[in-house]
């Protein structure tokens, strides 16, 4: 049983398998001449999708057509090669003409979760009695698609991490509208946050110190949802991953899915195509 609904995992894996280099089934530079065949890409796909939304081991989840080892080694090649990023901007595209993004406003918020086999990305947490986090800046639309994110460790501010998932959502998306709004917490209310935000050439909501966060919630509640949804992948709630560059591909491929799960619910009541799902319910 796959992990994902085939409405979502099929037209991700057209993207991803087209961003992959071709190879030979075999190592052409054996001694032999001969070898294992290699495994296939579609069949560590699955796995890694696996991993992803249910958060175990390489090894609970390995088969005999496909070990742990191998699982390693790809995610190891892929996330130097930055496919999931570049399949996330192919997400973001396709939503962008189908539905639209609203880059007119723009939240951004960071999220702690556990880390704790270390890492690179990793850092003592200050909200969960000191041990090893992850914390993830996610910029999202004004309907909660995830644009930009920068990984950290879990003792670093939100604060500083503002000018780096700016930047990640230029490299995602392009060249933004003239008039962006920020949306921000009151994590972020500092003369430090507003010089950067007039050097991008943007306008800002940061919601004040000292005043209830309900009362001031404004337009930011969809990144919230955003982090949600993120949330519901194992791997980002408790990321084993030790590898910097492996982080930041499970962050990437999870906001894929997210934006993909968006597109295809925002266009189900405006398009018509053969094996639409006929539910709302996209897990």
């Amino acid at each position: 049983m796959p992990a994902v609904p085939s409405c979502l995992l099929e037209p991700l894996w057209d993207q991803f398998a087209a961003l992959l280099p071709a190879r030979d089934d075999y190592a052409p530079t054996h001694p032999l001449g001969c070898h294992r065949r290699r495994v296939p890409d579609r069949i560590v796909f699955e796995h890694i999708v696996r991993a992803l939304v249910h958060g175990t081991g390489y090894e609970r989840i390995a088969s005999q057509g496909c070990s742990d080892r191998t699982i390693r080694r790809r995610v190891k090649l892929w996330s130097q090669m930055g496919i999931s990023e570049q399949v996330h901007a192919l997400a973001l595209q396709a939503y962008d003409r189908m539905i639209g993004l609203g880059l007119a406003e723009i939240s951004v918020d960071g999220c702690i979760t556990k880390a704790p086999s270390g890492g690179e990305k990793a850092g003592r947490s200050p909200v969960d009695r000191g041990k090893q986090g992850l914390k993830r800046s996610v910029a999202s639309d004004a309907a909660g698609v995830p644009l930009g994110i920068v990984s950290a460790g879990a003792n670093r501010h939100d604060s500083p991490l503002l000018g780096p998932t700016l930047e990640a959502t230029k490299a995602q998306v392009g060249a933004l509208p003239e008039q962006v709004n920020i949306n921000l917490d009151r994590g972020y209310d500092s003369a430090r946050t507003r010089a950067l935000l007039d050097e991008f050439g943007f306008t800002g909501e940061i919601a004040r110190k000292g005043v209830p966060a309900p009362i001031q919630a404004g337009k930011r509640w969809v990144v919230e949802r955003s982090h949600s949804w993120m949330n519901g992948y194992g791997k980002l709630r408790r990321c084993t991953e030790k590898d910097g560059s492996a982080v930041d591909f499970y962050l990437y491929l999870a906001a894929a899915f997210v934006t993909l799960r968006m597109l295809i619910r925002r266009s189900t009541s405006r398009y018509r195509w053969d094996g639409r799902p006929t539910t709302r319910r996209l897990k």
